[in-house]
């Protein structure tokens, strides 16, 4: 016989358990005091290689994966991070990354300059070295330009590596840059009998760098971590084998679109030989575009020092752009204040104030290389 609705009570009632657990939720995380403090040399496919203990008799090479309230912060080479679990560093364990420290530094960029997502490139460096090539690509001012930008923007000093001197001369390149403060290393093969360093690659291919430019640009990386950036093919991993004596692949350009063949797949940090401790090189992939869209257009004219005093007669809240009235800097490049160069200064600045990303597309087939 049925049970009369009377004769239930709260204890009658079954309730079925949390798939998800009966732990309460809390937005209280441990602090990992226990935590290792290790530098990511490289990430790949969500596996971050760290170096723990650096430059002491227990240093050794730890991988980790990230944990899951991280999965939104990113981590990139030249990060200090907190690990904890197996942090022995022995084949075939994994630790867990659960902090990222506080960054002095951080290189960025977007896709493009309307891209609202912000791309971190490298962490903690002291100085950029900007590569381009004499020819073979030809060098872009677009480039150089926007990297000169993020770079003081991001408080990281910039140095200017041209290579492939010995294909063509770059002194008509380099007089855009005369009136500025920025240091310029100029790199070509070694030929005629001069003094070579080799620059092998694990593909097979060598080369044989000028020893006094490789001997040169190290005496600026020393005791320094130093990020490289470039477009494929400029030669940027030849340098850095030369640098490190590792064994980095590099590659040609492609004949008819003048591009390089992207050589390096992701950025890795790397030891300089026979130099003092804490000197990492970090290699980064082929990078085609620079955006700009993470930086306050107003900080953009202190990229460029050769310009900014004309700024000084602007009226109050110019622009500074191509539709800007009594903008200062027009008398101040007219009076050659800027040097040779300072009209087309003038142009490379206002074209990264008012660049529409699709016109500059269509003319130099990709973003930072339109003169």
């Amino acid at each position: 016989m049925a049970r009369s609705l009377q004769s239930w009570d709260e204890s009658d009632v079954r309730v079925r358990p949390n798939k998800k657990g009966s732990r309460p939720r809390t937005k209280d995380r441990p602090d990992h005091l226990e935590a290792v403090i290790g530098r990511i040399i490289t990430v790949d496919r969500g596996r971050y290689t760290a170096i723990v203990d650096e430059d002491t008799s227990t240093e050794r090479t730890v991988i980790a994966a990230r944990a899951r309230e991280l999965r939104r912060n990113p981590v990139v080479a030249g990060d200090f991070v907190a690990l904890v679990g197996d942090v022995s560093g022995a084949p075939d364990t994994l630790a867990r990354l659960v902090r990222v420290e506080e960054r002095r530094t951080l290189l960025r960029r977007s896709a493009d300059d309307t891209d609202p997502v912000e791309r971190a490139v490298v962490a903690n460096a002291d100085q950029l070295v900007i590569v381009v090539a004499a020819a073979n690509p030809e060098p872009r001012t677009g480039f150089v330009d926007r990297a000169l930008v993020a770079a003081y923007d991001a408080g990281i000093a910039p140095l200017l590596l041209v290579t492939k001197a010995d294909v063509k001369d770059p002194a008509p390149f380099l007089a855009n840059y005369a009136n500025l403060d920025l240091e310029i290393v100029i790199s070509r093969t070694a030929d005629n009998g001069a003094s070579g360093i080799d620059a092998r690659s694990d593909d097979g291919l060598s080369a044989s760098l000028d020893e006094a430019a490789v001997k040169q640009l190290r005496s600026f990386l020393d005791a320094k971590v130093t990020v490289m950036i470039g477009h494929s093919g400029v030669g940027k991993s030849t340098m850095v084998n030369a640098l490190t004596g590792s064994q980095r692949a590099t590659g040609g350009v492609n004949a008819v679109t003048g591009r390089g063949r992207h050589t390096s797949s992701s950025a890795l940090a790397l030891r300089l030989t026979d130099s003092p401790a804490g000197s990492w090189i970090i290699d980064t992939p082929g990078i085609r575009s620079f955006g700009l869209a993470l930086v306050d257009p107003d900080r953009i004219i202190r990229a460029f020092p050769d310009l900014e005093p004309g700024t000084d007669s602007c009226e109050r809240g110019c622009k500074h752009n191509t539709s800007a009235v009594n903008c200062g800097l027009d008398p101040w490049v007219a009076e050659g204040h800027a040097g040779a160069a300072g009209a087309e200064r003038l142009l490379s600045f206002r074209r990264l104030l008012g660049t529409d990303p699709r016109q500059e597309a269509r003319e130099g087939k990709e973003l930072g290389t339109v003169n």
